[in-house]
């Protein structure tokens, strides 16, 4: 018998033969029942929508239910746990997505106009300005809820979903959520085991507390802009956001080791990210020197190299392991620098690098091609690469061995690769849960009904007020949205 296909809830990707059922309904102890079942059907074409397909037919024996994406490696890690996302921009989205692929029903609040990184490089749908493969990739698996936050009504949707929520990741600057009556003391009281956690450029104490933040100027105050000038005359602009992502991926683990607290004990918490102690604890060789009084290290780092070789460039390393040093004497063929007072010692070599690094590339020079340098260099167990191109980085086949770019679907781009959760589980990459919500409040309709039992009258009326957004409501004053002009990693 033919199966039914009714469109009722959020997927992601679905391989072909594969269709997943989604009941959007709850058990007794308020878990999603959902259920996954293989079948083939003329109608998986319907996938590419944002929408699940329910398949009901008497012929069709479906299983008692599993747990939620229970095929797909990691998915079931967060699965029950219920994360309002109040992020924008890099921090807290990279965060949230981490969460969102690990299982956890992410609900993205967005002001009416949407965040601000909708409008990033590259847009994906000549139509809009909205649809950047920027916000696809840190909000891949998340649903949208449209809110005014500055509307008394918005914020009080807010409330009632911190009350159904077990996570609150925030990025605002410190005492904006407060001044909206969303701060750590107003959540826990209305969920006092709630894990509520707060990013920001410095931190929710101490005298930079107000200080608005972005990763460039964060990276100015920690210092590894001097580090990484080297002989240059300017600080240098990095060009890595490398302080939203270490911020979010430590709120990330701070928020799986709270969550694991909160099963032994019952006890919520308010956990303080900053970006600035994020970046500074990357940092691995000045800070601890200068903390005990001792010097900076600025660049160039010695011991790593990169030297052209014929049309490319090889990068190598030769330092970090003790090792290396007799390995790389024995390739340059010269035992002799080991006896040499200016090499003999890891502190002589980092103090003399800028003699002993013509004498590597004088070697280096010796090569015809990038692969001949790589080989000699591979076979005396030297790390080493060639320095790679982003387009030859996502062609790379080690990478798509490993499914570091897949794809989730979108509303008329079709498909749309995006950068995957950093580490497997069980031999399988982590893949992402779903789409980035197409619209902004995308999924308003959806959630308020199906998480706070609203009706369809009562949302229609909340987004005539101005309080909610979403396709298919009213929405007066969208573009002005909650927290105009407040700048979001701050």
């Amino acid at each position: 018998m033919r199966p039914e296909v009714h469109l009722i809830a959020d997927v992601g990707e679905v391989e072909p033969g594969h269709i997943v059922i989604d009941q959007g309904d709850r058990d007794d102890q308020g878990n999603e029942a959902l259920r996954e079942v293989a079948h083939d059907a003329e109608e998986l074409p319907l996938l590419r929508s944002r929408q699940a397909v329910l398949v009901t037919t008497p012929a069709l024996a479906v299983p008692a239910p599993v747990p939620y994406r229970s095929a797909v490696p990691g998915a079931d890690f967060l699965q029950g746990v219920t994360v309002l996302d109040f992020t924008r921009i890099l921090a807290g989205p990279y965060c949230t997505r981490l969460l969102a692929d690990l299982g956890a029903r992410v609900i993205k609040i967005e002001r009416p106009r949407g965040d601000d990184m909708r409008a990033a490089p590259l847009q994906l749908d000549p139509e809009r300005t909205d649809q950047s493969t920027y916000f696809v990739r840190v909000n891949a698996g998340k649903r949208s809820v449209a809110l005014n936050l500055e509307h008394p009504e918005g914020r009080a949707v807010a409330l009632a979903l911190v009350r159904v929520a077990d996570v609150v990741v925030e990025n605002f600057r410190p005492g904006v959520m407060a001044r909206l009556g969303l701060d750590y003391a107003a959540a826990a009281a209305v969920r006092p085991d709630l894990v509520y956690c707060s990013i920001s450029g410095y931190g929710q104490t101490g005298p930079w507390r107000n200080r608005a933040a972005f990763a460039h100027v964060v990276h100015a105050t920690s210092g590894l802009m001097h580090l990484e000038r080297g002989a240059e005359e300017p600080p240098r602009v990095l060009y890595l956001q490398a302080a939203d992502i270490l911020a979010g991926t430590h709120a990330f683990g701070a928020i799986a080791a709270a969550l694991l607290r909160r099963i032994r004990t019952g006890r919520g918490a308010h956990l303080d990210v900053s970006m600035l102690e994020a970046l500074i604890g990357a940092e691995d060789i000045s800070f601890g020197s200068v903390l005990n009084d001792g010097p900076s290290y600025p660049g160039p780092r010695s011991g790593m190299l990169v030297q052209q070789v014929g049309d490319s460039w090889v990068a190598l390393q030769v330092v970090g392991v003790l090792d290396l040093w007799p390995r790389l004497l024995g390739l340059l063929g010269r035992p002799e620098l080991a006896r040499d007072p200016r090499f003999a010692t890891p502190t002589a070599r980092r103090e003399n690098w800028a003699e002993l690094r013509p004498i590597i590339a004088a070697w280096l020079d010796g090569f015809a091609s990038a692969e001949d340098a790589l080989a000699a260099l591979g076979a005396a167990r030297i790390p080493c690469a060639r320095v790679l191109w982003p387009a030859e980085v996502v062609a790379a086949p080690h990478l798509t061995a490993r499914g570091a770019f897949p794809t989730v679907a979108h509303l008329t781009h079709g498909a749309v690769r995006v950068t995957a959760s950093p580490f497997h589980v069980d031999g399988a990459p982590i893949v992402p849960g779903g789409p980035a919500p197409y619209r902004p409040g995308e999924d308003t309709l959806a959630v308020l009904a199906e998480v706070l039992g609203y009706e369809r009258d009562r949302i229609v009326d909340l987004a005539r007020r101005g309080a909610v957004a979403g396709p298919g409501l009213s929405t007066p004053g969208a573009e002005g949205g909650p927290l105009a002009g407040t700048s979001p990693d701050a």
